[in-house]
Protein backbone atom coordinates (compact mmCIF):
# COMPACT_ATOMS: atom_id res chain seq x y z
CA UNK A 1 0.00 0.00 0.00
CA UNK A 2 1.37 3.35 -0.91
CA UNK A 3 1.04 5.75 1.78
CA UNK A 4 1.10 9.64 1.53
CA UNK A 5 2.81 12.22 3.70
CA UNK A 6 0.11 13.79 6.08
CA UNK A 7 1.79 17.13 5.54
CA UNK A 8 2.16 16.90 1.47
CA UNK A 9 -1.74 15.71 2.17
CA UNK A 10 -3.13 18.69 4.39
CA UNK A 11 -1.00 20.80 1.40
CA UNK A 12 -3.43 19.51 -1.16
CA UNK A 13 -6.56 20.02 0.64
CA UNK A 14 -5.48 23.49 2.00
CA UNK A 15 -4.86 24.27 -1.65
CA UNK A 16 -8.79 23.57 -2.71
CA UNK A 17 -10.76 26.17 -2.93
CA UNK A 18 -14.10 26.60 -4.79
CA UNK A 19 -15.55 29.13 -6.51
CA UNK A 20 -18.80 27.53 -6.85
CA UNK A 21 -20.18 24.37 -5.96
CA UNK A 22 -24.05 23.40 -6.81
CA UNK A 23 -25.70 21.02 -5.79
CA UNK A 24 -28.61 18.88 -7.54
CA UNK A 25 -30.38 16.14 -7.52
CA UNK A 26 -31.30 13.43 -10.00
CA UNK A 27 -33.31 10.65 -10.68
CA UNK A 28 -32.52 7.75 -13.14
CA UNK A 29 -35.19 5.41 -14.09
CA UNK A 30 -33.39 1.85 -14.93
CA UNK A 31 -31.42 2.00 -18.51
CA UNK A 32 -31.21 6.15 -17.91
CA UNK A 33 -27.97 8.30 -18.48
CA UNK A 34 -26.39 10.97 -17.28
CA UNK A 35 -23.86 12.84 -19.09
CA UNK A 36 -21.09 13.81 -17.98
CA UNK A 37 -18.92 16.37 -20.35
CA UNK A 38 -15.43 17.67 -20.85
CA UNK A 39 -14.48 20.85 -19.04
CA UNK A 40 -16.58 20.53 -16.10
CA UNK A 41 -15.73 19.26 -12.65
CA UNK A 42 -18.18 17.03 -11.19
CA UNK A 43 -18.76 14.90 -8.03
CA UNK A 44 -21.20 12.29 -8.17
CA UNK A 45 -23.03 10.84 -5.09
CA UNK A 46 -24.71 7.60 -5.87
CA UNK A 47 -27.47 7.71 -2.65
CA UNK A 48 -29.70 4.89 -4.25
CA UNK A 49 -29.08 2.66 -6.71
CA UNK A 50 -26.28 1.70 -8.58
CA UNK A 51 -24.62 3.48 -11.92
CA UNK A 52 -22.21 1.92 -14.36
CA UNK A 53 -20.07 4.11 -16.77
CA UNK A 54 -19.63 5.01 -20.53
CA UNK A 55 -16.67 4.05 -21.28
CA UNK A 56 -16.51 1.46 -18.25
CA UNK A 57 -14.85 2.68 -14.84
CA UNK A 58 -12.23 -0.24 -14.90
CA UNK A 59 -9.31 1.95 -14.04
CA UNK A 60 -7.51 3.08 -10.91
CA UNK A 61 -7.65 1.90 -7.04
CA UNK A 62 -9.89 0.05 -5.17
CA UNK A 63 -11.16 0.51 -1.82
CA UNK A 64 -13.38 -2.78 -0.31
CA UNK A 65 -14.67 -1.73 3.62
CA UNK A 66 -15.44 -4.24 5.92
CA UNK A 67 -18.26 -2.42 6.86
CA UNK A 68 -18.40 -3.99 10.53
CA UNK A 69 -15.29 -3.26 11.36
CA UNK A 70 -14.25 -0.72 9.78
CA UNK A 71 -11.25 -2.33 7.77
CA UNK A 72 -9.90 -0.84 4.54
CA UNK A 73 -8.06 -3.40 1.94
CA UNK A 74 -6.73 -2.02 -1.00
CA UNK A 75 -7.30 -3.98 -4.10
CA UNK A 76 -5.04 -3.40 -7.16
CA UNK A 77 -8.04 -5.18 -9.28
CA UNK A 78 -10.10 -3.95 -11.41
CA UNK A 79 -13.04 -1.69 -10.05
CA UNK A 80 -16.51 -2.94 -10.60
CA UNK A 81 -17.92 -1.96 -13.85
CA UNK A 82 -20.54 -0.43 -11.29
CA UNK A 83 -20.74 2.14 -8.67
CA UNK A 84 -23.95 1.48 -5.72
CA UNK A 85 -25.38 3.58 -2.97
CA UNK A 86 -22.70 4.89 -1.33
CA UNK A 87 -19.97 5.75 -3.39
CA UNK A 88 -18.56 8.69 -4.68
CA UNK A 89 -17.49 9.74 -8.29
CA UNK A 90 -15.51 12.47 -9.20
CA UNK A 91 -14.32 13.91 -12.82
CA UNK A 92 -12.46 16.65 -13.80
CA UNK A 93 -13.83 16.78 -16.90
CA UNK A 94 -10.75 15.61 -18.97
CA UNK A 95 -12.83 12.92 -21.31
CA UNK A 96 -16.72 12.81 -21.59
CA UNK A 97 -18.20 10.20 -19.50
CA UNK A 98 -21.98 9.23 -18.91
CA UNK A 99 -23.20 7.32 -16.02
CA UNK A 100 -26.05 4.48 -16.55
CA UNK A 101 -28.72 3.57 -14.13
CA UNK A 102 -28.66 -0.09 -13.74
CA UNK A 103 -31.72 -0.02 -11.32
CA UNK A 104 -33.43 3.27 -10.71
CA UNK A 105 -30.96 5.47 -8.86
CA UNK A 106 -31.02 8.92 -6.42
CA UNK A 107 -27.91 10.75 -7.01
CA UNK A 108 -26.38 13.82 -6.06
CA UNK A 109 -24.51 15.73 -8.65
CA UNK A 110 -22.24 19.25 -7.31
CA UNK A 111 -21.17 21.52 -10.14
CA UNK A 112 -17.80 22.40 -9.34
CA UNK A 113 -16.12 25.20 -10.01
CA UNK A 114 -12.17 25.87 -8.70
CA UNK A 115 -10.77 29.46 -8.10
CA UNK A 116 -7.77 30.73 -10.12
CA UNK A 117 -5.81 29.30 -7.46
CA UNK A 118 -6.56 26.15 -7.18
CA UNK A 119 -6.72 25.44 -11.19
CA UNK A 120 -3.95 23.60 -10.53
CA UNK A 121 -5.36 20.90 -8.76
CA UNK A 122 -5.99 18.71 -11.96
CA UNK A 123 -1.76 18.71 -12.10
CA UNK A 124 -1.90 16.50 -8.99
CA UNK A 125 -4.99 14.77 -9.03
CA UNK A 126 -6.01 11.82 -11.67
CA UNK A 127 -9.30 11.62 -13.60
CA UNK A 128 -11.26 10.36 -13.00
CA UNK A 129 -11.74 9.36 -9.15
CA UNK A 130 -13.80 6.62 -7.81
CA UNK A 131 -14.13 5.73 -3.87
CA UNK A 132 -16.29 2.82 -3.35
CA UNK A 133 -17.73 2.70 -0.01
CA UNK A 134 -17.15 6.45 0.67
CA UNK A 135 -20.30 6.14 3.46
CA UNK A 136 -18.27 4.25 5.42
CA UNK A 137 -14.81 5.86 4.72
CA UNK A 138 -16.46 9.37 5.55
CA UNK A 139 -19.86 8.43 7.18
CA UNK A 140 -19.92 12.35 8.42
CA UNK A 141 -19.19 13.96 4.50
CA UNK A 142 -21.92 11.01 3.19
CA UNK A 143 -24.34 11.87 5.08
CA UNK A 144 -24.11 15.76 4.53
CA UNK A 145 -23.64 14.29 0.39
CA UNK A 146 -26.87 12.80 0.92
CA UNK A 147 -28.57 15.77 1.92
CA UNK A 148 -27.95 18.10 -0.63
CA UNK A 149 -29.54 18.94 -3.72
CA UNK A 150 -33.56 19.43 -3.55
CA UNK A 151 -35.28 16.73 -5.13
CA UNK A 152 -37.77 19.33 -5.55
CA UNK A 153 -36.35 23.19 -6.33
CA UNK A 154 -39.58 24.78 -7.14
CA UNK A 155 -40.82 24.08 -3.38
CA UNK A 156 -37.51 25.55 -2.15
CA UNK A 157 -36.74 28.79 -2.73
CA UNK A 158 -33.52 30.86 -2.51
CA UNK A 159 -32.99 31.83 0.38
CA UNK A 160 -30.22 34.36 1.89
CA UNK A 161 -26.63 32.96 2.20
CA UNK A 162 -27.41 29.62 0.72
CA UNK A 163 -24.53 30.28 -1.85
CA UNK A 164 -22.13 30.40 0.38
CA UNK A 165 -23.74 27.59 2.11
CA UNK A 166 -23.75 25.35 -0.67
CA UNK A 167 -20.29 25.98 -1.84
CA UNK A 168 -19.13 25.33 1.99
CA UNK A 169 -21.48 22.19 2.23
CA UNK A 170 -19.59 21.34 -1.50
CA UNK A 171 -15.98 21.42 -0.57
CA UNK A 172 -16.66 19.57 2.54
CA UNK A 173 -17.96 16.38 0.98
CA UNK A 174 -14.94 16.84 -1.99
CA UNK A 175 -12.05 17.39 0.53
CA UNK A 176 -13.22 14.30 1.90
CA UNK A 177 -13.27 12.00 -0.83
CA UNK A 178 -9.89 13.42 -2.11
CA UNK A 179 -8.66 12.31 1.55
CA UNK A 180 -10.54 8.92 1.44
CA UNK A 181 -9.34 8.27 -1.72
CA UNK A 182 -5.70 9.61 -0.57
CA UNK A 183 -5.40 8.32 2.85
CA UNK A 184 -5.94 4.47 1.87
CA UNK A 185 -3.76 3.91 -0.11
CA UNK A 186 -4.80 4.78 -3.71
CA UNK A 187 -2.90 7.25 -4.55
CA UNK A 188 0.40 6.50 -6.73
CA UNK A 189 4.19 6.59 -5.74
CA UNK A 190 5.74 10.04 -5.21
CA UNK A 191 2.21 11.78 -5.23
CA UNK A 192 1.20 14.85 -4.42
CA UNK A 193 3.36 16.76 -7.38
CA UNK A 194 2.23 19.68 -8.79
CA UNK A 195 4.19 20.18 -11.17
CA UNK A 196 6.60 16.69 -11.74
CA UNK A 197 9.24 19.17 -11.22
CA UNK A 198 10.32 18.94 -7.48
CA UNK A 199 12.22 22.29 -7.75
CA UNK A 200 9.23 23.94 -9.07
CA UNK A 201 6.90 22.36 -6.32
CA UNK A 202 9.53 23.89 -3.47
CA UNK A 203 8.68 27.11 -5.11
CA UNK A 204 4.75 26.78 -5.13
CA UNK A 205 4.83 24.93 -1.46
CA UNK A 206 6.75 28.04 -0.34
CA UNK A 207 4.09 30.51 -2.05
CA UNK A 208 1.25 28.73 -0.32
CA UNK A 209 3.09 28.62 2.92
CA UNK A 210 4.33 32.41 3.23
CA UNK A 211 1.76 34.36 1.00
CA UNK A 212 2.66 37.62 2.48
CA UNK A 213 6.60 37.19 1.82
CA UNK A 214 8.15 39.37 -0.16
CA UNK A 215 8.09 37.52 -3.72
CA UNK A 216 10.45 38.94 -6.30
CA UNK A 217 11.38 36.65 -9.02
CA UNK A 218 14.54 36.36 -8.06
CA UNK A 219 13.77 35.51 -4.40
CA UNK A 220 11.43 32.41 -6.24
CA UNK A 221 14.40 31.11 -8.09
CA UNK A 222 16.59 31.06 -5.94
CA UNK A 223 14.03 28.79 -3.63
CA UNK A 224 13.75 26.82 -6.83
CA UNK A 225 17.83 26.22 -7.17
CA UNK A 226 16.99 27.93 -10.84
CA UNK A 227 18.12 31.19 -12.84
CA UNK A 228 15.69 34.03 -13.16
CA UNK A 229 14.93 33.45 -16.80
CA UNK A 230 14.97 30.03 -16.58
CA UNK A 231 12.96 30.06 -13.15
CA UNK A 232 9.93 31.86 -15.10
CA UNK A 233 9.85 30.26 -18.31
CA UNK A 234 9.91 26.70 -16.04
CA UNK A 235 6.94 28.04 -13.84
CA UNK A 236 4.99 29.70 -16.75
CA UNK A 237 5.18 26.52 -18.74
CA UNK A 238 3.99 24.09 -15.91
CA UNK A 239 1.60 25.98 -13.72
CA UNK A 240 0.27 28.71 -17.29
CA UNK A 241 0.86 31.57 -15.64
CA UNK A 242 3.77 34.41 -14.34
CA UNK A 243 5.05 33.81 -10.93
CA UNK A 244 4.07 36.97 -10.14
CA UNK A 245 0.69 36.54 -11.30
CA UNK A 246 0.02 33.09 -9.43
CA UNK A 247 1.30 34.84 -5.63
CA UNK A 248 -1.04 37.27 -6.37
CA UNK A 249 -4.11 34.67 -7.20
CA UNK A 250 -2.84 33.00 -3.76
CA UNK A 251 -2.82 35.72 -1.96
CA UNK A 252 -6.42 37.17 -2.71
CA UNK A 253 -7.89 33.56 -2.21
CA UNK A 254 -6.11 33.55 1.33
CA UNK A 255 -7.19 37.07 1.75
CA UNK A 256 -11.08 35.67 1.18
CA UNK A 257 -10.64 33.32 3.64
CA UNK A 258 -9.51 35.57 5.71
CA UNK A 259 -11.72 38.51 5.80
CA UNK A 260 -14.73 35.61 5.75
CA UNK A 261 -13.60 34.98 8.80
CA UNK A 262 -13.50 37.86 9.95
CA UNK A 263 -10.26 39.12 10.15
CA UNK A 264 -10.20 43.02 9.11
CA UNK A 265 -9.14 44.74 6.00
CA UNK A 266 -6.17 46.26 7.85
CA UNK A 267 -5.09 42.72 9.59
CA UNK A 268 -5.53 41.15 6.11
CA UNK A 269 -3.09 43.64 3.82
CA UNK A 270 -0.63 43.77 6.22
CA UNK A 271 -0.41 39.97 7.08
CA UNK A 272 -0.24 39.22 2.76
CA UNK A 273 2.57 41.51 2.56
CA UNK A 274 0.58 44.85 1.28
CA UNK A 275 1.95 48.55 1.91
CA UNK A 276 -0.97 49.60 1.89
CA UNK A 277 -4.64 48.79 2.70
CA UNK A 278 -5.67 50.88 -0.89
CA UNK A 279 -2.86 49.28 -2.63
CA UNK A 280 -4.08 45.81 -1.17
CA UNK A 281 -8.18 46.37 -2.03
CA UNK A 282 -6.54 48.13 -5.46
CA UNK A 283 -5.59 44.32 -5.73
CA UNK A 284 -8.45 42.61 -4.42
CA UNK A 285 -10.85 44.43 -6.59
CA UNK A 286 -9.53 43.45 -10.22
CA UNK A 287 -9.74 39.78 -9.24
CA UNK A 288 -12.90 39.80 -7.34
CA UNK A 289 -14.79 42.81 -8.79
CA UNK A 290 -15.24 43.84 -4.98
CA UNK A 291 -13.55 45.98 -2.37
CA UNK A 292 -12.22 44.10 0.53
CA UNK A 293 -14.54 45.63 2.73
CA UNK A 294 -17.63 44.40 0.71
CA UNK A 295 -16.37 40.84 0.40
CA UNK A 296 -16.09 40.56 4.22
CA UNK A 297 -19.46 42.02 4.69
CA UNK A 298 -21.44 40.15 1.93
CA UNK A 299 -19.89 36.57 3.34
CA UNK A 300 -20.47 37.68 7.14
CA UNK A 301 -23.85 38.47 6.09
CA UNK A 302 -25.08 35.62 4.12
CA UNK A 303 -24.01 32.98 6.90
CA UNK A 304 -27.65 32.58 8.76
CA UNK A 305 -27.25 33.24 12.00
Amino acid sequence: MVTVDSAALGHVLDSVDLRVGIARRVTLAEGGLLPLPTGAATLVYIADGAVSGHPPLTAGCRLDVDRTAQIVAVDDRPLSASLVSGDAFLTLGRAPIALEAGAASDLVVVDLEFSDSASMLAAVLPDPITVMSFDSLEPAAAALAGSMGPTDPATFPTRQGDPVICRMMAQTVLLSVIRAWAANGCAPAGWPSVSKDPFLDRVVEAIHEQPGREWTVERLASVGAMSRSVFAERFRSAIGRSPADYVTEVRIDTAKRMLSAGRSVSETSRELGYASDEGFSRAFRRRTGLTPSAWRAGELTAVPA
